[in-house]
């Protein structure tokens, strides 16, 4: 993934989290999906893999879209947090373009997109 494309997509979760539209930390992830309130779930890509099981079955079960993106340092940071592991989107059109910036700059790193 190119540098420029991990800056865009930070950008866009610190103006979301600006926005009042993040949930961050396990707990609070959890209380979204279970309140119906995600409408996208992030899980850094060096979460433990309980985490990223936990995510991924959650998410099923709700046909939520996950995506594994960024470390947990990183995913804090743009937040104006501490490490977060996983995030979560309350805004369906934040999500989309969430969505869309990541899925892009898989693809254009692998030429595909390996997220689900």
């Amino acid at each position: 993934m190119e540098p420029k494309d991990e800056q865009k997509i930070y950008a866009l979760l610190g103006l979301t989290q600006r926005a009042g539209r993040v949930a961050s930390g396990n707990f609070q992830v959890e209380e979204a999906i279970a309140k119906r309130k995600a409408r996208l779930v992030i899980v850094s890509k060096d979460a433990g893999e309980n985490t990223k099981d936990l995510f991924r079955r959650k998410c099923e079960a709700q046909h939520l879209p996950l995506r594994f993106f960024g470390e947990k340092d990183s995913l804090g940071h743009a937040i104006g947090k501490e490490l977060r592991s996983c995030t979560a989107i309350t805004d369906a059109g934040f999500a989309g373009s969430l969505v869309k910036l990541i899925d892009n700059a898989e693809r254009g790193q692998n030429g595909e997109n390996e997220n689900q």
